[in-house]
């Protein structure tokens, strides 16, 4: 069982900042890109940041120079630092991975390789 928990969202401030973190846990073989994801209200969920597995990051425009992503290999986390908060930043925000999953049945191993989520976490900022 593989899973991605997110912490860090809440209430800012516009011109504030926020940091969100996502720690990926289970069986976990490899973990390919990393990345956050955001859904406002009425809206489709939209690509924020991107990480490689090597540490080159992608943003979106509209979230360069203010957001910044980073990710720690040795704990399987995931990072979002945000700063210069808007109120166009709310939204839900979530964590997601690429990464392959291993499973043990009857000593034989079973590799799966998927997209995984996180629950998702609500950033609201207040003008």
């Amino acid at each position: 069982q593989v899973q991605l928990v997110e912490s860090g969202g809440g209430l800012g401030q516009a011109g504030g900042s926020l940091r969100l973190s996502c720690a990926a846990s289970g069986s976990i073989l490899s973990i390919g890109d990393m990345g956050w994801y955001r859904q406002a209200p009425g809206k489709q969920r939209d690509l924020v940041a991107t990480i490689t597995s090597d540490g080159t990051p992608h943003y979106t425009d509209a979230v360069k120079g203010r957001f910044t992503i980073s990710r720690d290999n040795a704990k399987n986390t995931v990072i979002l630092q945000m700063n210069s908060l808007k109120p166009e930043d709310t939204a839900i925000y979530y964590c997601s991975a690429d990464l392959t999953a291993y499973r043990d049945i009857d000593d034989v191993f079973h590799f799966n390789r998927s997209q995984c989520w996180g629950q998702g976490t609500q950033v609201t900022v207040s003008s």
